[in-house]
């Protein structure tokens, strides 16, 4: 089972942004993609339908999905949201990741380089 933390912070305003969206068993989708600065690049959003391979998790009472491909680049992941003057918002912590981009959004891990973005 793949071990994710969410902080009380982070966690409370996932919470108001999945009861904005008004759609029933909604829950929130962590994953990586190819590309990024460094090779992957992290994904976060809300989804309201389970795919075959998914680990499902309850944290906090916040319904979270991690597809099949990404639970090995996740795990022990922490995410943080940090209040700040200009706007502030959620933060990534992964022990997995050995190169990050200056954003924090992008990473590799020591064995995979993920495919970086030419443009970045």
């Amino acid at each position: 089972m793949i071990d994710i933390k969410i902080s009380e912070l982070a966690s409370e305003k996932i919470k108001e942004m999945i009861a904005n969206e008004d759609i029933p068993n909604l829950f929130l989708r962590l994953g990586v993609n190819e590309g990024g600065c460094s090779g992957f690049s992290y994904g976060m959003g809300f989804d309201d339908e389970v795919k075959q391979g998914d680990e499902k998790l309850e944290l906090d009472g916040i319904k979270v999905i991690v597809d099949e491909d990404s639970r090995k680049y996740l795990n022990g992941l922490e995410i943080d949201f940090k209040d700040a003057v200009m706007g502030g918002g959620f933060t990534i912590d992964n022990p997995n990741a050995w190169v990050t981009c200056g954003c924090g959004s992008s990473f590799r891990t020591k064995k995979d380089a993920g495919k970086p973005d030419s443009d970045c």
